[in-house]
């Protein structure tokens, strides 16, 4: 087909017209749209339901105008909180020197819990024994209530040094202030001499019974156990409780008093860990059990007998049995004696009871 350039003017001239056309709907529709729609609908947040109800299109076509599936739906923005009652109101400026004072003013520590009533009877006029923090170790090891025995303090003001320092509860401390105040001072004048101090051997550990791994928690992990040697004399000499060349009747009177104020005592022959020392502690049980478990072993001899005692010579010849089996031949240094009687034999000798083994 040819066109002219008149006709091609002429309809670009139409194709400007039917825009501006266009144009002029479209800003007529909006502005009806606008008109038509309330203003709570065009605020969301005036809407509680945060809803956008839109009006149907207008029918510029003829055709009928569709229809909406759903509701349109706008995204609920949060609402700041309140304002705290103790924040400063605006406008108001920071004081500085009350910030640093805060900021310089240490936490309060908590209050410590009263004194029982173990601690109260534990005076200084009895024991140097100041109290420590609680101990909360691994698998229950530890314990409140817990002191450093540091020397016991006779009725006379002398004091008695536990060498090292021992960690106990305070009950502990107090059951062995007691035995020396009251047992050991009596037995130590008996032999002339007087209490200096006292072998702490072990106290506070967190292990097992004995030192096994995997044993079942000893009181020593609780702090409730001591384990002494000895008690030392200002004499110079030493009261060892295991020392079998002590007199017997010394570590007898140590065993009585011991087993009288402990609910376990254990010493030489309770086990093989115990036999240089003796273990004592207050571990409660049902129906106040106590186990006193110490064998005070007699004196060995001054003179040991190395070799047995030579052959009598009016012993009777010794028999040997015969090569070939059978009744047993008679000595070929016997004589032709008669053997002697029954009773003229030596009788065995009895076994020692001093070289009894433990």
């Amino acid at each position: 087909m040819n066109f002219s350039a008149e006709k091609s003017s002429r309809k670009l001239d139409i194709g400007t017209l039917d825009r501006r056309l266009a144009a002029m709907v479209t800003a007529a529709a909006l502005a009806l749209w606008t008109a038509a729609v309330p203003a709570k609908a065009r605020d969301p947040a005036r809407d509680p339901a945060h809803e956008v109800r839109l009006a149907p299109p207008l029918d510029l076509s003829g055709k009928k105008p569709p229809k909406l599936r759903g509701t349109v739906h706008t995204t609920a923005i949060p609402l700041p909180r309140p304002r705290p009652a103790e924040a400063p109101k605006s406008g108001a400026k920071p004081d500085p020197d009350k910030e640093a004072a805060e900021k310089s003013e240490p936490a309060k520590p908590a209050e410590p819990p009263p004194p029982s009533a173990c601690r109260l009877a534990l005076t200084e006029e009895i024991a140097v024994a100041p109290s420590i923090p609680d101990i909360k170790g691994p698998g229950g090891c530890g314990g409140e209530d817990l002191v450093r025995l540091e020397a016991i303090v006779l009725p006379d003001k002398r004091k008695i040094p536990v060498k090292p320092a021992a960690i106990l509860r305070c009950r502990m401390a107090s059951a062995i202030a007691d035995w020396i105040r009251t047992d050991m001072v009596p037995i130590a004048a008996r032999l002339g001499s007087q209490v200096s101090d006292l072998d702490n051997f072990d106290s506070f550990e967190c292990r097992g019974r004995n030192r096994v791994v995997g044993a079942q928690l000893s009181e020593h992990g609780r702090a409730n156990a001591l384990d002494v040697r000895a008690v030392r004399l200002a004499n110079g000499k030493s009261i060892f409780f295991t020392d079998r060349t002590v007199a017997r009747e010394v570590r007898e009177a140590v065993l009585h008093s011991v087993c009288a104020r402990f609910s376990t005592v254990l010493g030489p022959g309770s086990d093989w860990y115990h036999e240089d020392h003796i273990h004592l502690d207050v571990a409660e049980r049902r129906n106040n059990y106590r186990i006193c478990q110490w064998n005070v072993w007699d004196p060995l001899p001054q003179i040991p007998p190395l070799l047995p005692a030579e052959r009598p010579a009016d012993a009777p010849p010794r028999e040997v049995a015969a090569k070939s089996g059978g009744l047993a031949k008679p000595d070929a240094r016997k004589s032709d004696q008669e053997e002697p009687e029954a009773e003229a034999r030596p009788a065995p000798a009895k076994p020692n009871p001093a070289r009894k083994r433990r």
